[in-house]
């Protein structure tokens, strides 16, 4: 593992105090870091809406994002339980038999997906959603990646409500709210901008993400400016090496 990287992630999830913070672009790092720091193939985060109800709120990738939506829509799966309970949920092994969620197992599996652990964003009994990883082959967790997975979720959902309290006009509620209203826009802009330039659609976030980053804006603020004027130009987005093994021993 790279220790170097662990430690800058725990300072950039800690750190919501600029004036700027852009909560999609939090959650997007919180899920692309797990995923390098766990040799995940994935990850994404699910939150509750005002009335206690989840919603995908990032993922590293269209695919996992679409399984987490699979879960929320047929109300199946590890991230529910896990978000329900407050504790996490281990999957390891979707193709084995005798699933929990059975049809949550079968389209993960379809998507390439093996194994799941699902982590709780909780602070004592409050508990705003969770974090997901996923990984392309079946296998036993190392206890200290779990840990340092668990140990992102509560930096983050640290971070969130430290946000909350510096900005005391909003509510729990209405912040995450706004989070999730933010990720609609996001939404059209990456088909908008994967129709455009015949592209994926995480290609497509990437361009909008190094664009945001690249010009020191919010990223939900370029992708309503691209919905409303699609004339905008975008560099194209670096070639990225697939990732997915199962992790070994931590080290670093």
């Amino acid at each position: 593992m790279d220790s170097e990287l662990l430690t800058d992630t725990f300072v950039d999830l800690a750190d919501t105090m600029v004036a700027d913070f852009d909560i999609i672009d939090f959650l997007h790092m919180l899920t692309d870091r797990s995923v390098a720091l766990l040799s995940a193939a994935a990850a994404g985060v699910v939150l509750a809406d005002p009335r206690g109800e989840l919603r995908v709120a990032a993922a590293s990738s269209e695919a996992v994002g679409l399984i987490e939506l699979f879960q929320i829509q047929n109300d199946e799966g590890p991230c529910l339980e896990c978000f329900r309970s407050g504790h996490s949920v281990t999957a390891p092994d979707l193709a084995g038999p005798e699933q929990r969620w059975p049809r949550f197992a079968a389209a993960a599996t379809e998507a390439g997906f093996r194994t799941v652990e699902a982590l709780p964003m909780r602070l004592r009994d409050q508990v705003i959603g969770a974090l997901n990883l996923f990984w392309a082959t079946p296998g036993p967790f190392e206890p200290g990646d779990l840990r340092i997975g668990q140990a992102l979720a509560d930096v983050a959902t640290i971070g969130l409500l430290q946000e909350r309290n510096l900005r005391r006009s909003e509510t729990v509620a209405e912040q995450l709210q706004a989070a999730l209203n933010s990720r609609v826009v996001i939404e059209q802009a990456k088909g908008k901008l994967a129709e455009r330039s015949a592209t994926d659609m995480d290609s497509a976030f990437r361009m909008l993400r190094d664009h945001a980053r690249n010009t020191n804006r919010r990223l939900t603020d370029v992708a309503r400016d691209f919905v409303d004027n699609p004339s905008m130009n975008f560099p194209s987005p670096p070639l990225r090496s697939p990732g997915g093994a199962r992790p070994g021993p931590a080290s670093g």
